[in-house]
């Protein structure tokens, strides 16, 4: 399967040679060498080398930035044949910074197996080295589920110990063997979570080991929770809650000692209420009108934006940035609109002021809704819609946890189709279908995304490669929330 690049260069990918369980006609001991390989080489070109690539070339800025895409490209290889469902979700610290991802597997395509199958967490745990660690993640801490045969056998020690959290499932028969695999792993720089963590327990006997212990956050557990803590007290195990899906289980939890939250809770709405959009959001939005007016009126557009000193700021980081790889320093929006071209200079604007948008809230918010918006572009063709209108669809999805106004109030003010406003609202209409399959796979609904792409009559194994497409492109992304 072709890639499409973020600039809408097409790329084909290298094909693996050698057998991997699933895809025909190749060999397990090819398979090896290339996870060797993998493991001594980085995932991706760094930003750094794209960027002196630009300086010592006299290529034009667009050129440079698709030679470095394709030369990424030809040297990772493609998705495997028989992928598993991989959904990224964040951990948060208490004061909304990222603290890590965990990668939660789907066995397969039936839905009613076990994630944590030992066939599944083996695959998954060969394809993350094959195909870069980092990819994923963008280099931030990662928190794996295993079995105990992963942690006996040390199949883990493929992965990079310095960022990698190996989680301790509830149930697991403490045996004399897998402590003493949990000991050697932690004597090599792992970390240890106790997942779904009781006091008295059978995992207790590895409470020494672990650096974290987990359980699914109840208002009800009270009890339970002061018990943890006092079982706690003297360690520096932090204490995580899952399932952490809206701002008020978030106070909740933070009241009851958690310092790390695993969920989407603040990508939930919480609306201030009588509230009006400030005239600065007003005015960010005026400008997205102008952006998306075909040809780009210059005299209406550059105005609008030097009114804003800090847009104007983001904007020229941005496109100075490696993410564009212009050849020399750009400091004026209309020279950027020269080097970029319009449709670039569009995306990257449509950023700047997302990234304004979302100020003051946890930047991840902003990381999330990059990856609906990647999603439902690479995917639009699938669907039959177009590939940048789902962008923005996907782009303005969480623009009222952003801006803590109701959708209703903001969705008459966007520069969108009267059926994608009605998709923004929640509508079950055919332009809202692919962004409701990433929210679903975003809580690990596998069965849901299953039924939708049924319904919808869309290739579910597709879907799922552009949703890790669309994940290793946000994380490939220098900072840009600063």
């Amino acid at each position: 399967m072709a890639h499409v690049s973020h600039y809408g260069m097409t790329v084909a990918p290298r094909r693996l040679r050698g057998r991997v369980p699933g895809v025909p006609g190749s060999d397990p001991g090819a398979r090896e060498t290339s996870i060797a390989r993998a493991r001594k080489s980085p995932p991706y070109l760094p930003l750094k080398v794209r960027r002196q690539s630009a300086d010592k070339t006299g290529m034009s800025s667009i050129a440079v930035t698709e030679a470095a895409l394709a030369a990424r490209a030809a040297t990772l290889p493609a998705w495997p044949a028989d992928i598993r469902h991989i959904a990224r979700q964040p951990i948060l610290d208490l004061h909304g910074r990222l603290h890590g991802y965990e990668l939660l597997l789907e066995a397969g395509v039936d839905e009613d197996r076990e994630a944590r199958d030992p066939q599944a967490v083996r695959t998954i745990l060969d394809d993350l080295v094959l195909f870069g660690f980092g990819r994923l993640t963008g280099g931030a801490l990662t928190f794996i589920p295993c079995t105990a045969e992963v942690l006996t056998e040390q199949l883990v020690t493929i992965l990079p110990p310095a960022v990698t959290v190996l989680e301790i499932p509830h149930g697991l028969e403490m045996s004399p063997r897998l402590i003493a695999a949990c000991s050697i792993l932690k004597n090599a720089g792992f970390r240890f979570l106790l997942d779904h963590f009781q006091c008295g327990g059978a995992t207790n006997a590895l409470l020494d080991l672990a650096d974290y212990v987990k359980v699914d956050f109840m208002p009800e557990d009270a009890s339970e929770y002061s018990r943890l803590r006092a079982r706690l007290k003297g360690t520096t195990i932090a204490m995580m809650t899952g399932n952490v899906h809206s701002r008020e289980a978030f106070r909740r939890a933070a009241a009851e000692g958690f310092s790390h939250f695993q969920g989407y809770y603040f990508c939930e709405p919480e609306p201030i209420e009588n509230a009006k959009i400030p005239a600065n959001r007003l005015f960010h939005i005026e400008i997205l009108r102008q952006l998306f007016r075909d040809p780009l009126d210059l005299k209406e557009l550059c105005p609008l934006v030097m009114r804003d000193a800090s847009l104007v700021y983001r904007l020229l980081r941005l496109v100075n940035s490696p993410l564009c790889a212009v050849r020399s320093q750009v400091n004026s929006v209309e020279a950027a609109i020269v080097f970029l071209g319009e449709n670039t200079f569009r995306r990257i604007a449509t950023l700047a002021i997302q990234c304004e948008l979302s100020a003051g809230q946890p930047p991840e918010i902003l990381h999330v809704s990059l990856v609906r918006a990647r999603f439902c572009e690479l995917a639009a063709p699938l669907a039959k819609m177009d590939p940048n209108e789902q962008y923005l669809l996907g782009m303005f999805s969480l623009l009222p946890a952003m801006l803590r106004l109701p959708m209703e109030t903001l969705a008459a003010e966007l520069p969108l189709r009267p059926a994608v406003v009605e998709a923004l609202l929640g509508t079950e209409t055919p332009e809202r279908r692919l962004l409701a399959w990433i929210e679903s796979l975003e809580r690990c609904n596998f069965p849901a995304c299953h039924r939708m792409a049924r319904t919808g009559g869309l290739d579910n194994e597709q879907l799922k490669r552009l949703y890790l497409e669309a994940v290793v492109w946000d994380a490939a992304k220098p900072a840009i929330s600063a």
